[in-house]
């Protein structure tokens, strides 16, 4: 059985391997057939072709259409053909095709534009009827109506004449002053008489006389038209000591034959301008009927309070003063304690004009006053044998001036005078020893003199008429003292703190250089406290013209990614406002009918002496500002939150409100460009202004931006970094963006800068921040862009300002700071900053913002020049030595959202306030 097995195993093996033996074989003789034989074949055709000859081909190609000669392809041929042509025709039929599709196309995408365009002036229009709707709505709530400039209104040319008072001395405005020459919308029209119109006026002192015409020709209230005038100025002295002086009944005689005294003098000013510490009260004893007079002694019999005007006295004539050689007002105590150098007038002399009825001399010796003045005496020599503290006190002069009966005499020389109150803190000021001389040349001569070198003026006497008292809170820049507390003046004098004397001091600089440093800020404020009292509203401010350049707008400008990456926040509302102007105006008659105080003694300029600017003036610890305090809830705000409905609106404390830009440029047209169209689509925009500051204009083919808001492009007269600040009449908005061409902000980052200065509206609000520090090696202030703790200026390369910072800054603050900007082409931003802080006594704020804000890759600006810092160390400490301190002020902090940093809900959002 093993055996079988193995067996048939063996055989059925053999069997299998012939099998495929056979198979293979079978395999190899196919594929050569299959190979082999066609090229065999293949080879053997060619051969015969070639031997053939080229006629005698039967496979290769044939020459020409020979191949169309067969009858039996002929057919196919001309089906090629007519295929051929079709195809041609389809391919002509397919790019007309095709290019009617693109012009379709390109009509569809020109449709969906109109249709977007459309969408938008509808939204517009919508937006328009509800700001319209939603104004009708405040007006109501108001019921105050849309204000605008006031119609001139002028008096009738007929004088329809006056009831006459009980007595010339009793005249008070309500009884003498005759108030239908000078309605409130008048604009307070002045005519002046010609000196050479009435026979004193050539013995008139030259200076006086070329100073007051000079301050009348560049006076806005000056008229040439005597019809419509309200107030009628005379200058009646003062009179050359060579000549005669007119007796009193020769002058009442004179002032009647006046072309428009009107038989009493009604709405006259008769102004006498004293240069010397005696002058001639040559009106005494003289009838002035109802003409105000302003001059500088008085006597209490002839001054009439309420009505007559004590003015300073007229130092600088036709001079300007230099504010270099004004001393600093730091440190704050100097070597003396207290000065006085003056003799005392013992005798009565004939110094002012006698007449009937009763003399000077006899007005005077008629009622004897308790005399002080030696104890006065006494008590200074006291103080100052006691070594407690250094003072300098002199009864006895070399050379005294001649002064008034009674009055104490001024020492040596002007200068010599200067130079002892430089170095003192206090300047005593004696009054008259007989109290019936309420004001003098002499005292006013004293106190121009204190307050122009910072020394604190002391006066000792309270029952003397300091000038323009009726409006000035002298309290605030001297002290006055009843004589009989002489005895515990040096007590007073070293109770006071250096910050109350500072105070007081930078009060005193800023009254003489607001009413007294020049001719014609004295006419100004004798002026300007007629129509204070009258309550006649100031002229409008002016307004920078803006002489604009045409230019062409291009494509619409697209949104930088980096600009519209935004995170979580809403930067406004939904709808895009259209330009809205802050409102003017408001307060035509309150600033001066409510705020007589507060302007005349708390503005950063002389706001009743110049006029008015058209928005709301910006005051320092008590503002109020436009929108505040009206009695309607502000849009957005007080309903607190951090949602998406809080960030639709604006909020804070006014209801509506835009902003504008304006850009300063120059010669850099693509980055300007590019600037430019980064403004697209930023909210609560009003306009952008670019101060085009180049004298070369626009390329011809500069395609501006289009950025669905009012490009303007203004020339400017030369090139100057002050025209940044110019207050240009296209700029309708409080609120001012003052941007640098090449600086690279965020939408939202400027969007918070807005809020932010809405709620610190008398502040510089910005992103980069500097510093001022104290050299000690050198003793000089140095300028430092240093990364620190604290600041001190925020650059207005990025900054917002209220507008009415650039009216004082280009009218107001002294041209010496403006002129050093155009010197070094340099420190405007500086200049800024001094004047806020001199004005507010607050620092700027920062608010958070990247620590890189210019655009990469733009062209190298000034600020990379190595004498930028040099100059602007120069800078800063020029601009101390003009304001006589330093007004820059450090602050710590910066201005974060309230919700900075804190986990919210996806469906909350951060707020835009400052901590």
């Amino acid at each position: 059985m093993m055996q079988r097995n193995g067996g048939g195993v063996g055989v059925g093996g053999q069997t299998w391997v012939l099998r495929r033996v056979r198979l293979t074989w079978l395999s190899f003789m196919l594929f050569f057939i299959l190979v082999f034989f066609p090229l065999i074949a293949h080879y053997y055709l060619t051969t015969i072709d070639e031997a053939g000859g080229p006629d005698k081909r039967i496979f290769g190609p044939r020459p020409g259409g020979e191949l169309c000669e067969a009858k039996h392809v002929q057919d196919l041929c001309r089906i090629r053909e007519s295929v051929s042509e079709e195809l041609l025709q389809l391919e002509a039929k397919r790019q007309e095709l095709n290019g009617e599709i693109a012009r379709l196309n390109l009509r569809i995408e020109a449709c969906k534009r109109s249709i977007d365009s459309a969408k938008q002036d509808l939204l517009q229009l919508k937006n328009v009827i509800s700001q319209t709707e939603h104004s009708y709505k405040e007006l109501m709530a108001q019921n105050q109506p849309k204000l605008s400039l006031p119609v001139r209104l002028l008096p009738d040319k007929e004088d329809p004449g006056l009831p006459p008072p009980k007595s010339a001395r009793s005249c008070r405005l309500r009884s003498c002053f005759d108030y239908a020459r000078c309605p409130l919308t008048s604009g307070f029209p002045v005519y002046v008489y010609d000196t050479s119109s009435y026979s004193w006026g050539n013995n008139l002192d030259p200076l006086v006389r070329q100073a007051f015409a000079s301050s009348v020709k560049s006076n806005i209230y000056v008229t040439e038209n005597p019809s419509i005038a309200c107030l009628y100025l005379v200058l009646v002295g003062e009179i050359l000591e060579s000549s005669p002086l007119p007796s009193p009944s020769e002058l009442e005689k004179q002032l009647k034959a006046l072309p428009y005294w009107r038989s009493d003098g009604h709405n006259h000013v008769l102004v006498h301008f004293s240069r010397k510490s005696m002058t001639q009260n040559f009106l005494y004893n003289v009838s002035t009927g109802r003409a105000v007079v302003a001059q500088s002694t008085f006597l209490e019999q002839q001054y009439r309070e309420g009505f007559d005007l004590v003015v300073s006295p007229l130092v600088h004539a036709l001079s300007e003063p230099n504010f270099l050689e004004v001393p600093p007002q730091v440190p704050v105590k100097r070597k003396y304690l207290f000065t006085f150098q003056g003799e005392r007038v013992e005798s009565l002399r004939s110094s002012l004009q006698e007449a009937p009825p009763q003399s000077v001399e006899e007005e005077l010796e008629g009622d004897p006053p308790a005399d002080y003045d030696d104890r006065i005496i006494g008590t200074l020599k006291a103080v100052q044998d006691s070594h407690l503290d250094q003072v300098l006190v002199e009864f006895t002069c070399k050379n005294p001036k001649p002064s008034l009966p009674t009055e104490w005499a001024l020492c040596g020389e002007r200068e010599d005078r200067l130079e002892v109150l430089k170095a003192s803190t206090f300047a005593l000021v004696i009054a008259p020893g007989d109290g019936q001389l309420v004001a003098s040349a002499g005292c006013g001569m004293r106190l121009f003199e204190a307050l122009e070198v910072g020394a604190i003026p002391v006066v000792l006497g309270d029952h003397s008429r300091l000038p323009y008292h009726q409006f000035i809170r002298w309290t605030e820049a001297a002290i006055i003292v009843p004589k009989p507390r002489v005895t515990e003046l040096h007590f007073l004098l070293r109770s006071l703190s250096d910050n109350d004397m500072l105070a007081m001091r930078r009060q005193g600089r800023f009254l003489w250089e607001t009413y007294f440093s020049t001719s014609e800020n004295v006419l100004n404020t004798i002026l300007a406290s007629i129509r204070t009292s009258i309550q006649v509203p100031a002229a409008p401010i002016r307004d920078e013209p803006a002489h604009e350049i045409p230019h062409k707008a291009g494509k619409l400008a697209g949104t930088d990614a980096n600009l519209a990456d935004n995170g979580d926040l809403d930067l406004g509302p939904v709808e895009t406002e259209p330009p809205y102007a802050s409102p003017r105006f408001l307060r035509n008659f309150t600033y001066t009918a409510a705020d007589t105080y507060r302007a005349w003694n708390r503005a950063p300029g002389p706001f009743h002496l110049f006029p008015h600017t058209p928005l709301d003036p910006v005051l320092p610890s008590e503002a109020k500002f436009l929108g505040s305090g009206t009695g309607f809830r502000p849009i957005g705000g007080g309903s607190g939150g951090s949602g998406k409905e809080f960030q639709a609106a604006l909020g804070g404390n006014v209801p509506r409100e835009q902003f504008t830009v304006v850009m300063l440029t120059y010669e850099r047209e693509e980055v300007l460009m590019n600037s430019l169209e980064r403004l697209n689509g930023l909210p609560y925009l009003n306009k952008v202004v670019v101060v085009w500051n180049s004298p070369k204009p626009p390329s011809d083919d500069l395609l501006w931006p289009d950025i669905g808001l009012p490009i303007v492009v203004v020339r400017t007269e030369k090139n100057s970094l002050n025209n940044r600040f110019l207050p240009w009449d296209v700029v309708e908005t409080e609120a001012v963006l003052s941007i640098d061409d090449d600086a690279h902000l965020r939408h939202d980052e400027i969007m918070f800068g807005f809020r932010v200065w809405r709620e610190a509206r008398d502040r510089i609000v910005g992103f980069p921040g500097r510093y001022h520090a104290w050299d000690v090696n050198h003793q000089s202030w140095l300028y430092n862009s240093n990364y620190s703790c604290e600041l001190s200026m925020v650059l207005t390369g990025a900054a917002f300002f209220h507008k009415y910072y650039a009216y004082l800054y280009s009218y107001v603050m002294p041209q010496a700071i403006r002129d050093m900007v155009d010197e070094y082409i340099n420190c405007e931003d500086i200049a800024m900053n001094f004047l806020v802080s001199h004005i507010t006594r607050k620092p700027p704020i920062k608010v958070t913002s990247r620590w890189t804000f210019r655009c990469p890759g733009c062209p190298q600006a000034l600020s990379h020049d190595d004498s930028h810092f040099h100059e602007r160390h120069k800078c800063i400490n020029f601009f101390v030595k003009v304001y006589g301190y330093m007004p820059l002020l450090y602050t710590q902090f910066r201005v974060d959202s309230v919700l900075f940093k804190t986990r919210l809900p996806h469906d909350k959002t951060k707020c835009f306030k400052f901590i």
